[in-house]
């Protein structure tokens, strides 16, 4: 555990050096004695220990220092630590500016000097007081920490990039956390660009993209060769499965990876109709397993970055990354799976991060403990997230167009539901408004044949409404159906434009060597299970494509 220190101030070197001595003597087990010659270097040493998350538990500060006197210097440095101890050393014409920084500073004593010896005459103060603040104050979290606003998108995208790829960290509200708002002001020169990730040794970042966090936080962000057997796009339960089974089998694997292991099945509260896990699995506790097992036998998993393009380069596929670098493979694997579908209702665009969420957004749970939520949709998603929020929220109110929850829902969610005493459901009803300017303060609500509209006071809208695939990147290269879905395998037809003289194989698009699984492709299940098929399936025609090449 980092020690907490104690930063001493004065202009004389000789005095200081004394202080310092004593200090050390007495304290160095406990406490780390940080010596500074004025108080503008003294305030850069307690910004640096404030972003590096060191607990500073007292200031032993000259009065008489030239630039900046030791009341001066205090003024300022509480609001970086408010609740150190605050200790003035003054000569006998100080005594009126100590008495002054009682009730300016709520300074807490004041020494003479010389303090000798110091057994009698600083020591048994200094005990006092250092045992008073370590009784007082909670120490702080000694990992990662961001600090921004609640109701800045950037902030959330943040936070749940971080949760998704189950990074530890402490989330700090600048606008309820008065000294790490300081601290913002002094890193970042305002509040216009937040968050702040802030780390142990010191370092930060100023609104990072992901990449830029992936790659802070150790995550792999390049990959080490230039040059794969099988290279697979997307990491949600397909890509995964994809992964292992082709590591596991020696081929050389990579997968990319734009957000974290798991894709949208990561971000499930309870997912209890998958097989094996009788008491249910969290969507984050399957994508860690499955990444773990993934990497154990040597696959490749990129986070960060996404994949802008491919292009065919007999016998070769190069997919185009984010970052303007490239990746050759023999095979390609399209495991991108499906975007969430943006819901086109007055308000809901400006409020997105502001209470309004797609998905789960389960690091936002907590914030919205006994409040008022609103869930719109009602397949097994929405069944799940309202079940995970109705754990936080006082109330929770699905918004469903259909008539009833059974003709989209698994039984066993319905039932749950039902049985939820802070769950209600409002069955043919849409969202036609999402209303607040800084944050949601209501919606408003109107029967699906476009009467009785209502108005609804909720703090949050989470938006389960469906999803698209995300295979933009891929339509010049693949074959798609008028929806977006890659067409692969014998549903190609007898008029798709094939080169060679053997049919497509199980998974295979109309280019020979790249392959589609999971909710991507047409005529997917789109169903966990079933994307775990595919995506080990896949590996078995991979190893025949190969067989060619």
């Amino acid at each position: 555990m980092t020690k907490p220190v104690i930063l001493t101030v004065d202009d004389d070197r000789e005095v200081l050096s004394a202080l310092e001595r004593d200090l050390r003597r007495r304290y160095r087990g406990q406490y780390k004695v940080i010596a500074s010659v004025s108080g503008r270097e003294a305030l850069d040493v307690a910004t640096g220990l404030k972003t590096r998350g060191t607990p500073l538990a007292m200031f032993l500060v000259d009065q008489r220092m030239p630039e900046m006197t030791g009341m001066q210097f205090l003024g300022q440095a509480l609001k970086l630590f408010p609740d150190a101890r605050k200790v003035l050393l003054t000569a006998y014409a100080d005594v009126e500016a100590a008495i002054a920084a009682i009730n300016d500073v709520g300074l807490d004593h004041y020494l003479m000097k010389p303090w000798d010896p110091p057994d009698e005459n600083l020591y048994p103060v200094l005990d006092d007081l250092l045992g008073r603040w370590s009784a007082s104050v909670r120490l702080p979290f000694e990992g990662l920490r961001v600090a921004g606003s609640r109701w800045s998108p950037e902030s959330y995208t943040v936070r749940e990039f971080l949760a998704r790829n189950q990074i530890p960290y402490q989330w700090i509200d600048i606008d309820q956390d008065a000294p790490t708002r300081q601290l913002v002001l002094s890193i970042g020169g305002g509040l216009s660009r937040l968050p702040i990730v802030l780390f142990p040794d010191g370092a930060h970042l100023i609104a990072p993209t992901n990449a830029e966090l992936a790659e802070k936080v150790g995550l792999q962000t390049l990959a080490k060769r230039p040059f794969y057997d099988v290279t697979i796009v997307g990491g949600g339960p397909a890509g995964l499965a994809s992964a292992v089974y082709a590591a596991s089998e020696g081929l050389r694997t990579l997968l990319v990876e734009q957000n974290a292991p798991g894709g949208q099945a990561g971000s499930s509260a309870m997912i209890e109709n998958y097989l094996g896990f009788p008491a249910g699995v969290t969507g984050a506790d399957l994508a860690r397993r499955a990444a773990a097992q993934a990497r154990r036998f040597g696959a490749e998993l990129l986070v960060g970055h996404s994949v802008v393009g491919v292009r065919r380069d007999d016998p070769y596929r190069i997919v185009q990354l984010s970052n303007g670098s490239e990746v050759s493979c023999h095979a390609l694997v399209i495991a991108t799976g499906m975007a969430v579908r943006e819901l086109e209702v007055a308000g809901v665009d400006g409020l997105v991060g502001r209470g309004v969420y797609y998905g789960a957004a389960m690091t936002e749970a907590a914030l919205y403990k006994g409040q008022h939520v609103a869930v719109v949709g009602g397949a097994n998603s929405a069944g799940q997230g309202a079940l995970f929020f109705s754990r936080y929220a006082g109330r929770v109110t699905m918004l469903v167009r259909a008539a009833d929850l059974a003709s989209s829902m698994s039984q066993y969610l319905v039932d749950r539901i039902a049985a939820a005493p802070n769950i209600t459901v409002m069955n043919g009803v849409e969202l036609s408004a999402v209303c607040g300017r800084t944050f949601v303060e209501k919606v408003n609500v109107i029967g699906v044949g476009g009467d009785d509209e209502r108005s609804l006071d909720v703090s949050a809208v989470f938006i389960f409404i469906g999803v698209k695939p995300r295979t933009e990147m891929f339509r010049a290269l693949v074959r798609t159906d008028d929806k977006g879905f890659i067409v692969t395998g014998p549903d190609l037809g007898a008029e798709r434009p094939w080169p060679l003289d053997r049919d497509p194989l199980l998974f295979e698009t109309n280019v020979p060597g790249v392959f589609a699984v999971g909710d991507a492709r047409a005529g997917a299940n789109r169903r966990i299970a079933a994307a775990v098929g595919e995506g080990s399936a896949a590996v078995f025609s991979v190893h025949q494509y190969l067989r060619t090449v």
